[in-house]
């Protein structure tokens, strides 16, 4: 045993020689990049093959910062097309990171113009004009003064398509689709889409001041998926989410921003110590969503937006504290949360990107 063990080492510290001299030959670097370089060009997706309803979590906080978080936003897949709601700080880059398909999105929504909502909208925009080789502007849907945001963000961005045509040309920036095709959402029609297989619905939540804020309803081959917004309780809401198989529910913990509250009033941050009040008159208390999802029996509530984002599991068992023992089905969702709905089934698969 001794004597292989013995050989066994030196076998080992060979390889390992072996290795840190090529490694250092340029052949050999350039054979190793090579192969990352193809790996890259030809990425596996991280959303199911599958015929289903998909929802991924591609930002999971509110404004306050949380590491490892971005803020609002919610990747829909429906069979081969994907939606995009909210495109909060951050999303963009995550979905970057996971090699989502930029050519199949079909559609932004938003759920309201808070700026932890929209923040990344140009990005989005750029990833789907470059990136994506879109044939068409791209749509956008939300509430009032959602052409305000388009218009501002065109404006802003007129030099950045111009130069970026100029220098690769039509083929990969053309012109004519640069740009946003702007629906603004009317609650008196609140059905965006329906091809049969497919209806997008818009419903409004109480978010005030913010006026109007919409959630939204996906509904795909018998499987549904609602996606609060940011909403105190609200009985439109459990309306509009009755009998889905997912909600995705904004959420906060009285508790912890009663902590940080407490914390601001005493080294002397006014402005925090304002804030962590004011939030509190137009978000949902955990123990009211609850109450939402299971008024809706809905088959799994997914937190998220969570106000204040737990930092770890700490904070995360003390924010959800008490749920196991009203409810089974929830989770409490992180950048990469992803829910899988397969058609002709009723399984829930609750996984994640990573």
């Amino acid at each position: 045993m001794k004597r292989f063990l013995k050989y066994l080492s030196i076998i080992l510290v060979t390889l390992v020689i072996i290795i840190f001299i090529l490694l250092r030959q340029p052949a050999f670097q350039d054979r190793l990049l090579e192969s990352a370089i193809k790996n890259l060009a030809a990425p596996s997706s991280y959303l199911p093959e599958e015929d289903a309803l998909t929802g991924v979590v591609c930002g999971s906080r509110a404004p306050i910062p949380a590491p490892d978080r971005a803020e609002t936003c919610i990747l829909i897949q429906a069979g081969d097309n994907i939606f995009i709601f909210d495109t909060g700080g951050g999303s963009a880059q995550n979905l970057n990171d996971w090699n989502t398909p930029w050519d199949r999105v079909k559609g932004i929504f938003y759920t309201h113009l808070h700026s932890d909502h929209i923040f990344d909208i140009a990005d989005f925009h750029q990833a789907t004009w470059i990136n994506g080789g879109r044939k068409s502007k791209q749509k956008v849907y939300g509430p009032e003064g959602v052409q305000m945001l388009t218009d501002g963000i065109e404006l802003a961005y007129t030099k950045d398509y111009f130069f970026r045509n100029e220098h690769h040309g039509d083929t990969i920036a053309p012109l004519d689709v640069a740009g946003f095709d702007t629906h603004t959402v009317k609650l008196d029609n609140p059905i965006l889409i329906d091809d049969g297989d497919l209806k997008i619905t818009a419903y409004s939540v109480s978010h005030d001041p913010v006026d109007p804020a919409l959630g939204f309803r996906i509904d795909y081959k018998g499987r549904s998926i609602s996606i609060s917004g940011d909403t105190i309780y609200d009985e439109n809401l459990v309306n509009n989410s009755k009998n889905v198989d997912v909600l995705f529910h904004e959420s906060m913990s009285l508790d912890l921003v009663n902590l940080i509250n407490k914390n601001a009033e005493r080294i002397g941050n006014t402005m925090a110590a304002k804030v962590t009040i004011d939030i509190q008159d137009y978000h949902t208390p955990i123990p009211e969503i609850v109450q939402a999802a299971q008024e809706a029996n809905v088959g799994h509530l997914v937190f998220y937006h969570h106000l204040p984002a737990p930092r770890n599991q700490l904070m995360e068992n003390i924010m959800y504290r008490g749920i196991d023992e009203i409810m089974d089905n929830w989770t409490a969702s992180h950048d990469g949360t992803m829910v899988i709905l397969p058609t002709d089934s009723d399984e829930i698969i609750i996984t994640s990107v990573d």
